[in-house]
């Protein structure tokens, strides 16, 4: 399973990663919405693990363009610490597939990737 994760915070991307190492994947890093953009023209990732707050192009507006280019992939998870009442709807309207609140747990990133495992399987019946 390709990944990549878009998020500015490097602390943050090596939390990510560690919890990824865990569940035996590995993940590519980008630092904006914009560098996320790039790399999935450069090559096919299954999921991006999406921070909303970013430089230059934030996790909503990424979403949106990755939405308009490629409708049919990749899942989006978005790994945020913004407040789920006001952020998961236009999360989900902008095309996540999943919403996780920060701080996450490896059990919560596993049951949404698995998620969206499921969701890509049913999808191609």
């Amino acid at each position: 399973m390709d990944i990549i994760i878009a998020e500015d915070d490097p602390v943050n991307q090596r939390i990510t990663q560690q919890m990824l190492r865990k569940l035996g994947l590995h993940a590519e890093s980008a630092d904006n919405g914009l560098e996320v953009l790039r790399a999935l023209e450069r090559q096919h990732y299954d999921v991006v693990l999406m921070d909303i707050q970013m430089p230059e192009l934030d996790g909503i507006e990424a979403m949106k363009i990755i939405r308009q280019r490629w409708p049919t992939g990749p899942k989006i998870i978005v790994i945020t610490d913004c407040d789920s009442k006001t952020y998961k709807g236009p999360c989900i309207d902008a095309g996540a597939d999943e919403f996780l609140p920060k701080p996450i747990m490896v059990n919560e990133l596993k049951k949404a990737i698995e998620h969206c495992k499921t969701a890509e399987k049913l999808s191609a019946i």
